[in-house]
């Protein structure tokens, strides 16, 4: 193991430099003795793992698949030591989790620090990626688990805890629509949109209705970024849609609004918890998942309403 070890320390980090030199640099040794580990492990493959380049280093197609069996590996072996640790009685250990974009304020956060406060020993790892993007990352065994919507496929994944959210308008407190409980998809027509983008999950549902309806949308502005279409509704450019999830906290602190959309073509959006089938959690990542699932409910379609009374 020592030997594979090295090899895959050296490996990927001139797979991530694109250079032999740099990689020396960072590791404290030898470009030489680098070059040699890679060279031996070309020969025994039989093929090359990097395009040898003027401007540098570029990996082949093997070597995008060792620079993912290492990225398994190196996350396998973090898991070993955590689940030996253990054994030992000492909650320890790394939890890599894949959230979205909308999970990077409130719950989320505010889990992990009370989880902090109970278990000061495990470290949490937090990649912000989109939906698509998650699943093959959980799927992949690069993370211990993730919370993304809609997942289109079930089969190498196993749903821990899910949650219902709801599409709608997100507007300022002081718009009409923030008066409604709910309103129709036509309720926007004549109004400045501010619309989101693919590869947010929302995209596709504004897109169904768009098309169902047929009404004209007076787009000012597309965005795949939440947090920068919640911004530009505060500064009155127009009208929102984006899920609860997005906005809850704004609308929590009286800053938006969020009115559901009413469509009978419009279903809730599943918010999953998900680990991978094939590979069981550590200890750690189990104290995680257990402390994240409590609440997750919270994050369902009932989301604060905060318009005028």
């Amino acid at each position: 193991m020592p030997a594979l070890s090295r090899f895959l320390r050296y490996f990927t980090t001139v797979g991530r430099l694109g250079s032999i030199r740099k990689a020396a640099d960072e590791l404290n040794v030898s470009a030489s003795a680098i070059d040699r580990q890679i060279l031996n492990a070309e020969a025994e493959l039989g093929m090359p793992l990097f395009e040898r380049l003027p401007t540098g280093l570029r990996l082949t197609a093997a070597g995008e698949i060792m620079m993912a069996a290492g990225a398994r590996w190196q996350k396998g072996l973090t898991d070993v030591r955590a689940q030996i640790e253990d054994l030992r009685g000492l909650k320890r250990g790394n939890v890599d989790i894949a959230i979205i974009d909308a999970l990077t304020k409130g719950y989320i956060p505010a889990t992990i620090h009370a989880i902090q406060a109970r278990y000061p020993g495990i470290t949490i790892s937090v990649r912000v990626l989109d939906s698509n993007a998650i699943h093959r990352v959980i799927a992949n065994g690069e993370v211990d688990f993730g919370i993304f919507f809609e997942p289109r496929s079930l089969r190498d994944l196993t749903v821990r805890a899910f949650a219902n959210v709801a599409l709608g308008f997100v507007t300022l407190p002081d718009h009409p629509l923030a008066r409604a409980d709910e309103a129709r998809f036509s309720a926007c027509a004549g109004s400045p949109v501010i619309l989101p983008a693919k590869p947010l999950a929302v995209y596709q549902q504004v897109a169904v209705l768009e098309a169902a309806s047929q009404i004209p949308l007076e787009r000012k502005v597309v965005s795949d970024n939440v947090q920068l279409i919640a911004s530009l509704v505060q500064q009155g450019v127009g009208i929102g849609m984006l899920t609860s999830l997005d906005v809850i906290a704004e609308v929590k602190a009286g800053l938006l609004a969020f009115t559901p959309i009413a469509e009978p073509i419009l279903r809730p959006m599943a918010l999953a918890l998900c680990t991978a089938t094939s590979r069981a959690t550590s200890y750690a990542a189990d104290i995680v998942l257990r402390e994240i699932q409590t609440g997750f409910g919270e994050l369902g379609t009932g989301a604060p309403h905060d318009g005028p009374a």
